[in-house]
């Protein structure tokens, strides 16, 4: 599957120096530590599931490993990131009946939509865009194999996941045993489920049931259950050891604990040195999510108007892993400060831009700490000074490690 373009935008390696490598919260340590090197770095990042256009939490979360991506690039890394698309599951089968479409449309439409606004945020694109629908015989070959090993079990044709058999689990999330039986229940698990060895035990492969899509594999004809794609995906197209797992901060469990269970069941190895979680976004007092209906969608606002510098503006002035909520003064602030950038930008000098780009450049090293780096760029716009050269080196480091095309146009 093919990601969206990559946006124009000045490499890092034009600004002068580098970055420091950037130190992030992993979850699983429950500490910041440093990831990456500056010659590689990896990283898998959760995708969207295609029943529902992008909303602002989604676009939090992606705007917040775009930033990652950007100060490996900028400490000299080699970053090789990869995405999936969860092309079919329930949700999106449920959706589809519901509104009378083909899922398979519904699905193409959604993902269209997502790529059109990642495009507009200037998200730099995965190295590899995989859907679960194109990798469905990598999925199945995975499956069977960690059946094979014993720690697959078969109930009534599908395949579970033996939880009792995975070495080191809870160590992701370090959640006790009845907060794991309440997030299953309430996150697409099935701890009520006759024949299970245990209620945590988690689906693998689904066998086909009537009116549903379904796939001949040496697992028998069905489709993939959830985490076991990006378990799948990540160690096909980064290896058995990645830098860094990422998505919102509601994938710690079940969806990251499980996969690292697969992965350190199929290949002995720590799945991720860091577990990295994006906070939740709020609107009208609640989590943005789709089952409450709270929506604010990017594309509705990029619609009515709004730039999408502003849109992108106003998710940075919130560090990646703390919750927030959604106003619509947030963007109108976001827009007030983009035109501030823009106008100084435009000017024939300004204050000291190298001395900028150290602050900006140390601010987001320090846990992506990307509302200290908007106010050190606000001091320098509202500020004089002599250096011509000064106005050029914003606008190029403004998009190269903020994602900001401060040209007019």
């Amino acid at each position: 599957m093919q990601p969206w373009s990559a946006p124009r935008n000045p490499a890092p390696s034009t600004l002068p120096g580098k970055s420091p490598l950037p130190q992030v919260f992993d979850t699983s340590r429950g500490a910041l530590t440093e990831v990456g090197s500056s010659s590689a770095a990896s990283m898998y990042v959760c995708g969207i599931t295609p029943y529902d256009a992008t909303h602002m939490g989604h676009a939090a979360t992606y705007v917040a490993f775009d930033l990652l991506n950007r100060v490996w690039r900028d400490a000299g890394a080699t970053v090789r990131y990869v995405q999936n698309v969860t092309d079919v599951d329930d949700p999106l089968l449920e959706r589809a009946t519901a509104t009378g479409e083909p899922w398979e449309q519904l699905a193409h439409k959604e993902i269209q939509l997502f790529h059109d606004d990642m495009t507009a945020l200037r998200v730099l694109p995965p190295d590899e865009y995989v859907g679960v629908v194109e990798s469905i015989p990598l999925i199945a070959d995975h499956v069977d194999r960690l059946r094979q090993s014993g720690v697959g079990y078969d109930v009534d044709g599908d395949v579970y996941f033996a939880a009792g058999a995975a070495e080191n689990f809870g160590s992701v999330s370090h959640y006790d045993r009845a907060t794991m039986l309440e997030l299953f229940a309430e996150r697409g698990g099935d701890p009520d489920r006759a024949g299970k060895k245990d209620p945590l035990d988690w689906l693998l492969w689904r066998a086909g049931r009537p009116g549903e899509p379904a796939w001949d594999a040496p697992v028998g004809r069905g489709r993939p259950g959830w985490h076991v794609e990006c378990s799948t995906i990540a160690t096909t197209y980064i290896g058995s050891s990645i830098d860094v797992q990422g998505g919102g901060r509601d994938l710690i469990f079940p969806h990251h604990e499980m996969c690292a269970a697969e992965v350190t069941a199929a290949t002995g190895n720590r799945f991720a040195d860091a577990f990295m979680h994006a906070g939740m976004v709020g609107y009208d007092g609640e989590k943005m999510s789709k089952s409450r209906g709270n929506l604010v969608f990017v594309s509705r606002l990029r619609a009515d108007g709004a730039d999408p510098m502003a849109i992108r503006l106003a998710l940075l002035d919130h560090q990646y892993r703390r919750d927030w909520e959604w106003t619509p003064a947030a963007l109108a602030a976001a827009t007030d400060r983009l035109n501030r950038w823009r106008s100084a930008v435009s000017r024939p000098s300004g204050p000291d831009g190298a001395a900028l780009l150290a602050g900006v450049r140390r601010h987001l090293a320090a846990d992506l700490d990307a509302p200290a780096a908007l106010r050190e760029v606000d001091a320098w716009a509202s500020s004089d000074g002599g250096d011509e050269a000064s106005p050029a080196l914003v606008r190029s480091f403004a998009d190269a490690l903020l994602g900001i095309d401060l040209r007019a146009d």
